[in-house]
């Protein structure tokens, strides 16, 4: 099924929106106004009907003499007509009604427990309203019957209808003017977005994007631009990343393949069989630690949206696990431990790769020892790496997570951008500081 266009969806919504207006301009509104009006037609016979009662001869004497018999009052608006009603439905005064209409005004009369009664009745496809209230004529009980047709509230009705009617089209009329204003308000915005889209899919994000008016489409337009510096930032990266993996894997490729070269030419320049094995043996380890850490790297890409595998690991057995690892190659370096007992919730096996690669960082750097604390703080676990090496320049400072970058005693330049990648992949940060007595690797989780 075709989805429908922005514009399409403004079209219909106001369509939608004129329906449901009009469907209570034409049904809701007559009923409710109806009976508003029923109510003022009763109010307004009562008033009569007392004008008469409050009368100061009474109201056999107060009672209007009229020209208009019962049916002809239907056509007089307003029009309200009296009789009083004695024993057996007698009519002492007052205006002749039909022996129908008579008999059931009779029947409510003499069931009337209030005061007075407010009743209805259909007669030749009309509504008459009449008023009943018991009262005294010459010492004997009557009743004082007054009445009005509904032709009143009929009128007023068509006459509220027709004008509302007229006000529903002219409002239509006028509202169509700012439906199409926005319509094409929002759709130049949006085609224009769509546009910039169609440049990006084909991976064309060098012009910069900007819409001005509106703080929502100012607000779109900011938000686009940084998806776009986010996405030319990622391919200046993936081909740094290209670029430094082509160079780092193409030294110890061009001397494996020298060495090979030679050995098949049965030529020993420098070294004899045995050590230009082990050199090919040695070159061949370094290529496989850099792709795998290239292929792990990569793998970390892909489990962003994922959420890691979480247990709870005691920091001591990790820490003490990394470490048997490597101490051999630094035996001269105090490692001093603190906060063993700590628990946190994790990866373990990333986190044994994010410890190899800070524990194997630092004992470059280090001088004489390394300080691994872990601790809770806020609610939070705090996890402290300090050697006693040369403080990081500055400027190296913000760029010391970024692939590829290293210093004089840095292998490959991938370790602190995995380690960078696990910890935002457990929803922490990681940040690196000098300090008065060496550099620190702090992690928050």
């Amino acid at each position: 099924m075709k989805k429908l266009s922005i514009a399409q969806r403004i079209w219909l919504s106001f369509f939608l929106l004129v329906f449901v207006v009009g469907l209570c301009v034409v049904i809701i509104y007559p009923l409710s106004m109806r009976e508003a009006l029923t109510d003022e037609s009763y109010r307004i016979i009562k008033e009569q009907q007392n004008l008469i009662l409050e009368g100061p001869t009474g109201p056999e004497q107060e009672l209007p003499d009229t020209n208009l018999n019962f049916i002809e009052r239907r056509e007089a608006a307003r029009s309200v007509g009296h009789l009083l009603l004695g024993d057996q439905s007698f009519v002492i005064k007052g205006d002749t009604v039909p022996q129908t209409v008579l008999r059931h005004m009779w029947e409510k009369a003499i069931v009337l427990e209030d005061d007075e009664g407010d009743f209805q009745l259909s007669y030749r496809d009309a509504t008459l309203f009449y008023v009943i209230k018991p009262i005294e004529v010459n010492g004997s009980p009557a009743f004082m019957v007054s009445y009005m047709w509904d032709t009143y509230r009929d009128q007023l009705v068509q006459r509220l209808w027709e004008r509302l009617i007229w006000i529903f089209v002219i409002g239509i009329a006028i509202s169509i003017i700012p439906a199409i204003w926005l319509s094409n308000y929002l759709r130049k915005p949006l085609r224009a977005l769509g546009a910039r889209f169609e440049q990006i899919g084909n991976r064309n994000w060098r012009e910069p994007f900007e819409l001005r008016g509106d703080q929502d489409f100012q607000q779109l337009s900011e938000q686009f631009e940084r998806m776009r510096q986010n996405l030319i930032r990622n391919d200046q990266s993936q081909k740094r990343f290209i670029q430094h993996a082509s160079h780092e894997l193409k030294t110890p490729i061009m001397t494996i393949k020298s060495y090979a070269q030679s050995v098949k030419d049965g030529v020993f320049p420098e070294k004899g069989l045995e050590e230009m094995m082990d050199v090919i043996i040695t070159q061949t380890g370094r290529m496989e630690e850099r792709v795998k850490d290239m292929i792990y790297f990569s793998k970390l890409d892909t489990l962003q949206d994922a959420e890691p595998k979480k247990e709870t690991i005691r920091f001591g057995s990790l820490i003490h696990e990394v470490l048997d690892r490597f101490l051999y190659q630094r035996e001269d370096i105090q490692i001093r431990l603190n906060g063993e007992e700590t628990e946190f919730n994790g990866d373990r096996s990333q986190w044994e790769v994010v410890f190899e690669n800070i524990v194997q960082n630092a004992l470059r750097y280090a001088e004489s020892y390394i300080d691994i604390t872990c601790e809770k703080s806020n609610g939070r676990t705090v996890m402290t790496i300090t050697n006693d090496g040369d403080p990081i320049p500055d400027e190296s400072l913000d760029r010391l997570f970024e692939p590829f970058q290293k210093s004089h005693k840095g292998q490959f330049g991938l370790g602190l951008a995995i380690v960078k990648r696990i910890v935002e992949l457990h929803n922490g940060t990681v940040k690196v500081q000098n300090k008065d007595n060496g550099v620190s690797i702090i992690i928050v989780i």
